[in-house]
């Protein structure tokens, strides 16, 4: 099967852990150019070496390339506002972008959730670390009794922070929540990130609290394990922390809601610990390879797609 030429967009962690993984493991997909803005930067240098096209002019730089019209697809990890300018420049020449920044221009995809319905989009949102991590175990509560509300805190090692997902932590939030309420199915939904500046570097941790007003444990726990397993097929250091844990909020003293109002019915938290691949970045960086394993992995169907409708 003929290979499905990609370009990644940014330079930075992100960018370079995709262009490893996408040479690792990324079949069909085939790196043709890293982008960046900085002739310095690591991630070019390191392209450079392995022999893969580049450039420090940024986008300009990916639109004047010889290379350009044979890219199909095109990762763009650089921040959510260089996004929308990217956007604009690329819709026009027929690509598939797949957005890892918080711009949410296009529809929000996590793969094990919904990746089937946005197939045919050309310009696909991967939410947030965060997202990436707990939508798919709202999904799973939700399949079994409808999520009043949904609460994730994602806490990540400050050093795999970097200046990108710092520049965009109000989107985080922001996209974050949406994504919870439209993927997830929550009525309502909330996100919070915590940066650890602990020492040594701590592993990714994800809590998420789902209320419903009812819903049998035994299932929800049941359910929760197996979208667990699904995701670590793609992301293999995604797993649970503990075992899913259960409270019953009585009407007598019931969880109010803003919004909603008083609730009882049963609480669900769920305890997740996301650890790297290590393929460029350190083990402890588990928000950006669970980004960069889900853009991937979304890349890789949709190459498949492209081939398999013009074979």
């Amino acid at each position: 099967m003929a290979k499905v030429k990609a370009a990644i967009i940014g330079s930075g962690n992100i960018g370079t852990d995709l262009m490893i993984k996408i040479m690792r493991h990324g079949d069909p997909l085939e790196m043709a150019m890293l982008v960046g803005i900085d002739p310095n930067s690591e991630g070019l240098a390191r392209a450079k070496r392995l022999g893969i096209g580049h450039t420090a002019d940024g986008i300009e730089g990916l639109l004047n390339s010889p290379d350009f019209k044979d890219i199909r697809i095109v990762f763009d990890a650089t921040s959510a506002s260089a996004h929308q300018r990217h956007a604009d420049l690329l819709r026009p020449h027929g690509k598939i972008l797949i957005d890892l920044t918080p711009a949410a221009l296009g529809p929000f995809v996590v793969p094990v959730v919904n990746l089937e319905a946005h197939a045919q989009s050309d310009n696909i949102n991967m939410v947030t670390c965060g997202g990436q991590a707990t939508i798919p175990i709202v999904a799973a509560v939700n399949a079994q009794s409808p999520v009043v509300y949904a609460e994730i805190v994602a806490s990540i090692a400050s050093k795999s922070a970097g200046p990108g997902t710092r520049a965009n932590i109000d989107e985080f939030t922001e996209t974050t929540a949406r994504a919870i309420e439209q993927l997830g199915g929550a009525q309502r939904g909330k996100a919070i990130i915590i940066l650890n500046p602990a020492e040594p570097p701590v592993l990714m941790r994800d809590t998420v609290y789902c209320l419903t007003r009812d819903g049998e444990p035994d299932k929800i726990a049941r359910a929760v394990e197996e979208m667990v397993a699904k995701v670590a097929a793609y992301v293999p250091g995604y797993r649970l922390k503990q075992s899913v844990q259960f409270e019953r909020i009585s009407n007598n003293n019931p969880m109010r809601i803003p919004g909603i109002g008083d609730v009882s019915g049963l609480k669900t938290t769920v305890f997740l610990e996301v650890e790297g691949a290590a393929h460029y970045l350190p083990a402890y960086a588990g928000n950006l390879d669970i980004m960069t394993s889900a853009a991937m992995t979304t890349a890789r169907n949709l190459a498949l797609r492209l081939e398999t409708s013009h074979a």
